[in-house]
């Protein structure tokens, strides 16, 4: 199967350590992502689960993901992914992995996050779209997110 990925890249106000740490912090993530819970076990082999909704018992979106590197301060890879959604399963089969790269630069560290297993089909379109304007915001809010410990 014919795949495609995404690459976003930023510079952030942050040391690479404390940009890494934003990965995999779950008070960091639920801040940053807007999740209502997370839980991350940040060890290789590990796991990484978010949920949004306001309803514990039946969040409206999860994604549970197992780490399958690790890297301290330097690379994070996320990998053999579980959607579940209100809205219903994907409407295409995928085998998505997530590698976020951080490294210094200058006076601040910069993230590269690869998204890989997209189908290369029409049938994926619609949420590979989503996906872009999905990593927009992501790191917008992580720059919130520093914005606003830099403030406090």
């Amino acid at each position: 199967m014919t795949t495609r990925s995404h690459v976003r890249e930023g510079v952030f106000a942050a040391s690479a350590a404390e940009l890494f740490a934003l990965l995999h912090t779950p008070s960091a993530i639920r801040d940053w992502w807007g999740a209502a819970r997370v839980i991350v076990a940040a060890v290789e082999g590990g796991t990484w689960a978010a949920a949004w909704g306001e309803d514990e018992d039946a969040p409206d979106y999860t994604t549970v993901a197992t780490v399958l590197a690790f890297d301290a301060s330097r690379r994070l890879v996320l990998g053999d992914y579980r959607y579940t959604a209100k809205t219903g399963e994907l409407p295409f089969d995928a085998d998505f992995v997530t590698e976020f790269l951080v490294t210094e630069d200058g006076d601040g560290a910069r993230l590269k996050v690869t998204q890989s297993g997209f189908p290369a089909g029409p049938e994926a379109d619609e949420y590979y779209a989503g996906c872009e304007v999905g990593w927009e915001q992501t790191f917008a809010g992580i720059r919130r997110f520093l914005a606003e410990r830099r403030t406090s």
